[in-house]
């Protein structure tokens, strides 16, 4: 069986996926999110997950914040020690939301207009703060700002997920994680 294992730190990375991933997988391919509680416990729990995980030709896609930490670099390889001590390192995949996942839909200001009804907030991807939103500190603070409080972890990530244009380019952390499922979509289909 063809299975796309996603092991996330946060429940509001699920709810995006729910909505997200169907739009740009196929079919043919089956997908499990396993939920942690925050960083550390995926950080503590992630090589005993995916060493005990019982289909052999599942691939896994490590999804984490970077938040504070000034090191992205640091955070990934981090979490590749944790593949490594898996036994299935070569099956893994490590990708970094540059300082939290909500840098994903600041980059698509049209998406979250259209997901949270707040039209007024379209023309303000041109703005030069929104252009490289993976630079931005605080991203959740500032979209739950620019919403007006309408943007809500779970429940508005699961709404963004929707509509967010899968090609958008404005985000490197985005660009490389969309990049990483399909690249993880070609191998398992090429199995």
């Amino acid at each position: 069986m063809s299975e796309l294992v996603f092991l996330l730190e946060e429940e509001s990375a699920a709810a995006l996926l729910e909505t997200f991933l169907p739009r740009i997988l196929c079919d043919d391919v089956t997908v499990r999110t396993i939920v942690f509680e925050g960083k550390s416990d995926l950080a503590q729990n992630a090589a005993r997950k995916i060493r005990a995980y019982q289909n052999p030709g599942a691939r896994f896609l490590i999804l984490t914040d970077q938040d504070r930490d000034p090191d992205c670099e640091k955070v990934k390889r981090r979490f590749l020690e944790e593949c490594q001590k898996s036994g299935r390192a070569e099956r893994c995949v490590v990708r970094i939301a540059c300082r939290e996942l909500e840098t994903f839909y600041l980059a698509d200001l049209n998406a979250v207009a259209t997901a949270l009804d707040c039209p007024d907030i379209e023309g303000k991807q041109d703005r030069r703060a929104y252009r490289n939103p993976d630079s931005l500190t605080g991203p959740s603070v500032l979209l739950a700002q620019l919403t007006e409080g309408h943007y809500r972890k779970v429940s508005g990530s699961r709404e963004i997920g929707r509509y967010l244009d899968i090609e958008n380019h404005r985000s490197a952390s985005f660009r490389n994680f969309v990049g990483a499922i399909r690249r993880l979509q070609d191998e398992l289909l090429a199995i």
